[in-house]
């Protein structure tokens, strides 16, 4: 039989371009937030670590990332000496990889408590170029001529053409091309993916953890530098540095700690994974099923969820995702976004912690980072940016790219215990 996880501690950094902030440095901020958050004076207890990162190569580390990152703080005595670092690699969903990992552990009842942490260095000022570059590997790099003409082919179909080029990374130009799709198939509107945009940089603008702290306007989205249309910089998540850390515990654990714990902790009633493959333009994408498994899972309806943080690596995502989710019909995205549904007081507020456009997108620390915005909100902590008597809550995060959509995606639904 299944066993009940619950969160207990969250944490996450400050997302930013931290040029003097090392990898370890950053494990350190979030491990130690979060064994704090938890009430925890040391991690003594947690019997294994599941560590997300992508980009570790860059910096010189290629292999047992997370391993490394822990030495000092196994030396210190705040974090077991035998206890198992698993390390994962999702591309953006490398964070909700490392939480399903140590979510089923528990599940499983081979643990009572485990460590979910994701850490990412993405800014070189040295040597910027290189470490764009790097995000091609989230799409197949052993045979890429099948990803170009699938693309090329896409493209002409609707009478504009998928010319990658320098300054961008290659999802930009993939999103962008789905985006167009979109807007040819439905009358998607470029105005109505600034809304979302700038309803997402007027979020985070109350978040003291976000990269990006400014409010704006959706003309001012539509107005500033062009990325690859449809999309401006605004529409676009930064290259920033971060890490986030969750604590997952079982029901037994949290029975043995203290009552202010309890009160605080959020359970996981579904988390689900689905993998990519090269669909056609009528399909639903991977998101439709893990979301449906993960409401069959739950007992939960899309008409039950309080609110929401997906993966808006382009605010032409919080659109399609919105569909996928069934919060709207497929096709209604931009008007369901434009309408005000996914804005404060709005039917589903979704990226409250205003989004990877605005918070920042470290990729590894994505996934965990959602979860703590998600568990702050519950847990009624949120300050400016409250969701009022917020019960029930989503997260969706994708990964990789094949085709039209993601290499692997994630759904999760927390609870307010």
């Amino acid at each position: 039989m299944s066993q009940d996880v619950y969160i207990v501690g969250v944490h996450t950094t400050i997302f930013a371009r931290r040029e003097a902030t090392s990898l370890k440095d950053l494990t350190r901020e979030a491990y130690v937030g979060v064994l704090e958050d938890a009430q925890l004076g040391d991690g003594r207890d947690i019997e294994a670590a599941w560590f997300g990162n992508c980009l570790a190569d860059h910096w010189g580390q290629t292999l047992i990332r997370g391993n490394v990152c822990f030495v000092p703080l196994v030396r210190e005595g705040l974090f077991p000496g035998r206890a198992p670092i698993i390390n994962v690699e999702g591309g953006c969903a490398t964070g909700s990889l490392a939480l399903a990992g140590a979510a089923k552990e528990i599940r499983a009842g081979d643990a009572d408590l485990t460590l979910a942490i994701g850490v990412e260095k993405l800014y070189d000022s040295t040597n910027s170029a290189a470490m764009l570059a790097a995000f091609s590997g989230g799409l197949d790099q052993l045979d890429p001529a099948e990803w170009k003409q699938h693309y090329a082919r896409l493209a002409a179909e609707i009478g504009t053409v998928f010319a990658p080029a320098p300054g961008r990374t290659i999802a930009m130009d993939t999103y962008a091309l789905q985006a167009k799709l979109h807007m040819q198939r439905y009358g998607t509107t470029a105005a109505q993916i600034a809304f979302g945009a700038a309803k997402n940089h007027n979020y985070g603008a109350l978040n003291p953890k976000a990269q990006y702290r400014f409010t704006t306007t959706a003309d001012d989205v539509l107005a500033d530098r062009p990325v690859t249309s449809p999309l401006t910089r605004s529409m676009c998540a930064p290259i920033g540095d971060g890490a986030a850390a969750a604590l997952l515990c079982s029901k037994r654990f949290l029975a043995s700690m203290p009552v202010a714990v309890q009160r605080r902790a959020v359970k996981i009633r579904a988390l689900v994974l689905t993998g990519g493959k090269y669909r056609s333009v009528d399909e639903p994408g991977l998101t439709r099923t893990a979301a449906d498994r993960a409401y069959k899972m739950s007992g939960v309806s899309p008409r039950d969820v309080d609110l929401a943080e997906v993966h808006d690596a382009t605010s032409f995502c919080e659109i399609y995702q919105a569909e996928m989710l069934r919060f709207c019909e497929v096709g209604a995205g931009g008007a369901f976004v434009a309408s005000g549904a996914t804005a404060p007081g709005g039917e589903v507020p979704i990226n409250t912690s205003g989004g990877l456009v605005s918070k920042g997108h470290p990729i590894g620390a994505t996934g965990v980072s959602q979860c703590y915005e998600l568990v702050t909100q519950l847990r009624g902590e949120a300050g400016e940016r409250q969701v009022d008597g917020a019960t029930i809550a989503l997260q969706e995060n994708g990964g990789g790219i094949i085709g039209l959509e993601e290499a692997v995606a994630a759904v999760a639904i927390y609870e307010r215990v």
